[in-house]
Formats: structure tokens, sequence, C-alpha cells
């Protein structure tokens, strides 16, 4: 069963799957009645909000309903939420696709994230400040720097802070909301590496994607690369945070070395162009998450991908 399936996180998923294992039995749920993953589904059920206080006895329902195996979060809300409630969860008689909930505790606000890094003395930290005015921030951060929420994702709430003015329209913000940090290199300069975690600081299988963002921060186009400085970062990273499963690390270039952007402890939005590459995560979710098994690491095509908005056409009835 998958989550969130009007998402590009979530259809990708189906697609995923579907690839990998043509027999399998997909669920797909969502908020929205007409979710477009219900194409690529088996059975559909709507959802209430993740934060209802009746989520969770519906989940079970549906759950109990259609004898899912196993679960996969589409959305980041749905990530937190199975991680807050695993305990109950796993009543349920399914596995979870979930990440250890320590590194999903950091992922959730950035300036704690930062705080561990700074502990750890990692060179990939980005310095950040919670608190500072316009003529010191801009005096240590240089012009532009950037105010960053501290709670988002996929690059949401950014400010570019060019002049005095743009920093006083935000500035009450700052502290519990927004977090001050230089530009780290350029546009053209940003990667995303998918891994899978065995829970223990090392890595079944990994890809590396340069990558180029869309408005809505989706990666829009992304080339495969191969990069033993990058590597080594992100070895170093996930023997400190022990991920488990899918786990998305941002990066951007600095000069000669790398600075984190975020963690995502979940399937990434690159997803279904990662299987396109060979490193289809979905299925390697249920080969360690649902069989037990650790997956190796695949063959890697070389390659470039670029999205592009396509329909999904319905002939002779107004739904799905």
């Amino acid at each position: 069963m998958v989550t969130g399936v009007g998402a590009i996180i979530g259809y990708g998923l189906l697609k995923s799957l579907r690839e990998a294992r043509p027999n399998i039995r997909l669920i797909g749920t969502d908020i929205y009645d007409d979710a477009v993953g219900r194409a690529w589904c088996d059975d559909f059920e709507q959802a209430p909000y993740t934060s209802s206080e009746h989520y969770l006895n519906w989940l079970e329902n549906v759950v109990n309903k259609y004898q899912v195996d196993l679960l996969i979060p589409g959305i980041e809300q749905d990530s937190y939420r199975f991680s807050d409630d695993r305990n109950r969860i796993s009543e349920f008689g399914c596995r979870i696709v979930l990440n250890n909930d320590r590194l999903l505790n950091l992922s959730r606000d950035k300036w704690a994230m930062h705080e561990e890094l700074f502990a750890l003395g990692d060179e990939s930290r980005i310095p950040s400040y919670l608190d500072g005015d316009y003529d010191s921030l801009s005096d240590e951060l240089g012009l532009p720097f950037m105010l960053k929420p501290r709670r988002s994702y996929a690059s949401k709430g950014i400010v570019r802070v060019k002049s005095r003015a743009d920093f006083d329209e935000h500035k009450s913000r700052l502290g519990e909301h927004l977090m001050a940090q230089p530009i780290i290199g350029s546009d053209d300069e940003e990667y995303t590496v998918g891994v899978f975690g065995n829970g223990q600081g090392g890595v079944c299988a990994s890809i590396t994607l340069q990558r180029r963002l869309a408005q809505d921060g989706s990666t829009a186009k992304a080339w495969v690369r191969t990069i033993e400085s990058l590597d080594a970062v992100v070895s170093k990273l996930c023997t400190h945070f022990k991920p488990i499963g899918p786990t998305n690390l941002q990066f951007r270039r600095d000069g000669d070395g790398w600075k984190l952007l975020e963690i995502n402890p979940r399937v990434s939005s690159t997803s279904s162009m990662r299987t396109a590459f060979g490193y289809n995560e979905a299925d390697m979710s249920i080969t360690y998450f649902l069989e037990g098994k650790l997956p190796d690491q695949p063959l890697i095509r070389s390659g470039f991908a670029t999205r592009f908005i396509e329909e999904y056409v319905i002939y002779d009835r107004n739904n799905f």
C-alpha cells in the first residue's frame, strides 16, 4: 500500500513497483478522490488528512480490508506520522518502510540537524544562525544570503536576502521559523544522492544525480554522476546517522568540497528517475522490509533524464 499517490513520490513508487513486480497487488491512497495515482494501482481508498484524529483508525481499517503486507509512505507528512505512531501501526499486522526514528526526528528541523553536524564537527555543515540583524548577517554571510525555513521540504519558503528591505520583511520570523545561511555554490552544482542504508552505518546501494530544480522544488533534470569525493562524504554521514532503507542526501559543491543541504530519510521524488537508471528503491524496500534481505548494489546506467508535463486521459466518463 502506497500513500499520497497523487504526488510525484507516490505515483513514482507505484510505477517502480509495477515495473519490478508485475503481479504485485497495489493499493493506493490519497486525500483527493481524483488523484492520478489511481491509474496505476489495483485498488484505491480516499484518505483523511494525516493530521486527523481519525487517521489511525482509518488506516487500520484499510490495512485490514486489503490485508496489506507492506505500507510505504509516499509523502513526508506520512513518514513522520508513521514514525510517531510506529508502535500502534505495528499492531496492524503489516510492515512499514520507515527510517530510524532519530534520523527522522532530526530531519524535521533543519536547525536540529545543523546542531548535530556542529557537534560532530562535520565539514559538510553549512554555517547557520537563528539571530542577528541585517548588518551582522550580511557581514558574516555576504550578499545575497538565505533565510531558510527550519521545517519545510522541496526548497519551499526560501527567501534570498539582497537588501535590508528583504531582510526587514521577514526578520520577525528569524529564530522560531527561519534560519540564516550563506548561499552555497550555484544552482548548476546541486546533487542528490540516494542510498539504501542497512541500519548499522553501512550503505547497501547508492546512486548520485546532478540535478536542476523546477520552480516547485522538485528535480526537473538529472544527470547520473560518479564522484569519489562526494561518495566519501556520504559514507561518513551514513556511518554516523545509520539510515535504514531509502534515504536521500542533498548537497551543493563548495569549491573543492561539499555542503549538506538536507537529509530526507524517505523515498525521494526522483525515485522514478532512479528506477530508469537501474536503482529501484521501491523494489529494494520490498526486498528488505518484507522479505528480510539486504539489497545489493545494482548496475547503474549512465545518462540524462528530464521531466515534462503529461496527461492521463479517460474517455466516456468524468472520473476514475
